[in-house]
């Protein structure tokens, strides 16, 4: 982690390309806020049930869910937004319309309203995120200590959380603007931060980057960006150069294999060690690359490894206790 300190916040949004983890990094997230005592909520809203998956729990419902218990007591809850029926409490709650849920679903006007309309649907999505921070700020007995919201992937994310300026073409007043401005008044303040999740990778890196300038432009609140599933250099700083260079010592590779046993076929094991071994030189030093081009973000950045064992409800735990340990929560 950088010399600047994690971010706080009621409302994480986790963000990032497509296969850099961050719902994983959510989950892992929101069991280190919820230590102490505490009280989470873990919200998604694409429809994946990833986070049932990572918990190891049965799917989802529309409704808030306990699913683990963090160290020193806290709790992790689960919510998975579906936009229909957040419309639907979006018609009660300023059109009195609960009795006409039944008769919009079967007419197909959920579906209707949600298709041509994206930006309704993302207003729908956060507002909801923004309702569950709003029982905070008064205090309700429901509230919770922070809620993180695994959101869509980086080239999304700003279009997604402006939700105002996804909705001016279709309401300039009334209570769907009103209702906008409810939620842009609490993603763009300082109750909310953006993370950005992403892999020492050419790719991710650079739309890590975008994602930083494009939230920076809309005036939304940048967090912190996690760097995910690192792995170690396997040779020293000296072993790598050679390696690179290709001069690692052909003959000491060959009599260690000998020593090991394994001697009989180093004519075709040690040429291939030393492509393995340049290959690796190479990924070190795209990573290294990577590293330097997220540190000019000047953003509080956030390490965390590959785990050999894969991603199961002990790694959540690892991983929220490396999070901690790095002064999260």
């Amino acid at each position: 982690m950088t010399e600047q300190r994690w971010p706080e916040a009621t409302l994480h949004v986790v963000s990032g390309k497509g296969g850099t983890g961050k719902t994983t990094v959510a989950a892992a997230l929101a069991l280190a806020l919820a230590r102490n005592g505490r009280r989470t909520l873990l919200i998604e809203v694409e429809g994946r049930q990833g986070i049932a998956q990572l918990f190891d729990t049965p799917p989802l419902p529309y409704e808030e869910r306990k699913i683990a218990v963090a160290p020193e007591g806290g709790e992790v809850w689960a919510l998975a937004i579906d936009p229909q029926e957040a419309l639907l409490d979006y018609l009660e709650t300023f059109y009195n319309l609960k009795r006409a849920g039944s008769a919009l679903r079967k007419m197909g006007a959920v579906d209707f309203a949600t298709t041509i309309a994206p930006g309704l649907r993302d207003v729908l999505l956060t507002g909801k995120a923004v309702e569950v921070v709003r029982r905070t700020a008064k205090g309700a007995a429901d509230a919770y200590d922070a809620v993180i919201l695994d959101a869509p992937p980086t080239g999304r994310i700003t279009k997604f959380l402006n939700v105002n300026a996804e909705v001016s073409g279709l309401a300039r007043v009334g209570p769907i603007r009103n209702h906008a401005d409810l939620v842009m008044g609490v993603i763009a303040s300082p109750a909310t931060v953006v993370h950005l999740v992403t892999l020492l990778e050419e790719m991710p890196v650079q739309e890590t980057i975008d994602g930083v300038t494009e939230l920076g432009a809309a005036g939304l609140p940048l967090g912190g960006i996690v760097v995910n599933m690192t792995r170690p250099p396997l040779l020293t700083a000296d072993q790598l150069r050679d390696a690179a260079a290709g001069t690692l010592p052909r003959d000491a590779i060959a009599r260690s294999l000998q020593e090991c046993g394994l001697g009989a076929h180093e004519d075709v094991v040690v040429p291939a060690l030393l492509r393995e071994a340049a290959d690796h030189a190479q990924r070190v030093a795209l990573e290294d690359r990577e590293r330097e081009r997220i540190a000019t973000l000047a953003l509080p950045t956030l390490t965390l490894p590959l785990l050999s064992s894969g991603i199961d409800l002990g790694g959540l735990y690892e991983l929220a206790g490396i999070m901690h340990a790095e002064g999260v929560g």
